[in-house]
């Protein structure tokens, strides 16, 4: 069953960010703390983790 994901913000004055790169593919098993994505802001690109 899909679970929507919604773009964190990685620090309070991040204002927009980009996708850089999904590191699971569709039907992957996810558990909390595994690595799912890239996001890219002006300022860094960042790994977000799942937490569910």
């Amino acid at each position: 069953m899909p679970i929507e994901i919604l773009m964190p913000a990685l620090s309070p004055t991040m204002e927009k960010g980009n996708l850089a790169k999904w590191l699971k593919n569709q039907g992957d098993s996810v558990k909390s703390g595994d690595v799912i994505a890239e996001i890219e802001t002006d300022k860094a690109t960042m790994e977000v983790e799942a937490v569910d």
